[in-house]
């Protein structure tokens, strides 16, 4: 079959339905000659104009809400990046030819997102079918009795909106009072002696922002700090109290432990304690300034990974342990020691950052260290942002994520 090149400008200028491309702004970059055509405007009318500008509400209608509706569900697009599609719409527009007199007009409108290479969403779908004549047939050829079934179904239907709006503004005020919650049990990030750190947080998509991975960030005595990740295992506010009372009896053991594997067993004994703590799994790593060693100890925990200077990445894993809560006895956790130079860098990471479905976790190591070794001369902020586009998906994270970087 030969070649064919395919002229998507033409394509989409030639569409069948209505479709205009909106920035996150809501102005317009472009249409096709159906949405022109329907609309009734020209493409100087719109292109680089407002959305809402060009087709406001008609002030002539105190129950207008088709503004306000579509300004909603576009908004939902962009921070979400999930395709919206609406109800049933009344949306007067004003006459192109008679300004100042507005026609009654029924619409369907789809609303999609469009993403750059880094998964951000950059551009909006606006698909609008118009319904207005189908509306206004169906109105002539119904009984009387139809014409008020139809209009008690228009009703519900908006009723129906009005409720999942109530829902959304619910949901939000409870995701406000979770980002609360998760920032008052986080630690702020800063740099710590002459380090440079920087710290990534990603919540599963759709788990109101907060879950139970966690990071923490410790100075100690002798110039030397105490680095650690831990994750609890489910997701949401369960997760995150769980996640809050270790992270908080980790930080605090790790001021008075003599290292890493003594600070696990006294959180392992702890966790006994929690409900919800069981299997959850952690490592910390003390960083030691003037010895240049790094010692760690880990509860079930992927291996922290040392990036040397030379590109080779070793994956501290000499001292792994079941996870907290996993055996009955209590036995001391073993810990080891390495080297490291100027310029070297540590990654201490959670398992959605690397771990894939049906996917062997050395390939995952592998995708990872893969990762490290092409980004390693890049400060840790580039680095961390790095990672997280080249390894987590463009729809969002699938499972919480937590992400350290120091330079050593």
């Amino acid at each position: 079959m030969p070649d064919v090149v395919i002229d998507y400008a033409t394509v989409f200028r030639l569409l069948p339905g209505m479709v205009a491309l909106l920035t996150t702004d809501l102005v317009y970059v472009d249409a096709n000659e159906e949405f022109l055509h329907s609309s009734g405007r020209t493409r100087d009318q719109l292109i680089g104009r407002y959305l809402f500008d060009v087709f406001p509400d008609n002030p002539n209608d105190p129950s207008a809400n088709g503004m306000r509706n579509l300004a909603a569900s576009l908004q939902r697009v962009v921070e979400t990046g999930e395709r919206d599609a609406m109800a049933l719409q009344r949306y007067d527009v004003e006459s192109s030819e008679r300004p100042g007199e507005w026609e009654e007009r029924y619409w369907s409108p789809v609303n999609a997102p469009v993403f750059d290479s880094e998964g951000r969403v950059v551009l909006l779908v606006h698909r609008v079918e118009e319904v207005t004549e189908l509306i206004r047939a169906r109105g002539r050829r119904a009984s009387g009795q139809s014409q008020v079934l139809e209009a008690e179904l228009y009703t519900r239907a908006r009723e129906l909106q009005e409720v999942n709006e109530r829902l959304r503004e619910a949901h939000a005020r409870e995701r406000e009072v979770a980002l609360a919650l998760q920032s008052a049990m986080l630690p702020v990030t800063r740099p710590t002696g002459d380090t440079r750190i920087a710290v990534r947080y990603r919540p599963a998509a759709g788990s109101l922002n907060v879950c139970g991975d966690w990071y923490d960030l410790v100075d100690l005595p002798g110039d030397r700090i105490a680095v650690a990740v831990g994750d609890v295992v489910g997701h949401g506010l369960a997760a995150a109290g769980v996640m809050g009372q270790l992270r908080s009896a980790l930080s605090a053991t790790s001021r008075v432990a003599g290292g890493p594997a003594e600070a696990l067993e006294v959180l392992g004994l702890y966790a006994r304690s929690v409900e919800g703590a069981e299997n959850t799994t952690v490592v910390e790593t003390c960083i030691d300034w003037a010895s240049r060693t790094i010692t760690y100890s880990s509860a079930g925990h992927l291996p922290p990974a040392l990036v040397r200077l030379d590109g080779t990445v070793d994956f501290l894993d000499q001292a792994t342990d079941p996870p907290l809560g996993a055996r009955p006895e209590h036995l001391p956790r073993p810990q080891a020691t390495t080297e490291f130079s100027d310029g070297d860098t540590l990654v201490l990471y959670t398992d959605g950052l690397v771990e894939r479905r049906r996917e062997d976790i050395d390939v995952s190591l592998d995708r990872l260290a893969e990762a490290l070794v092409r980004h390693r001369q890049a400060d840790p902020e580039r680095i961390a942002d790095a990672l997280l586009v080249d390894l987590l998906s463009v729809g969002g994270a699938t499972d919480d994520t937590a992400l350290i970087v120091v330079r050593l």
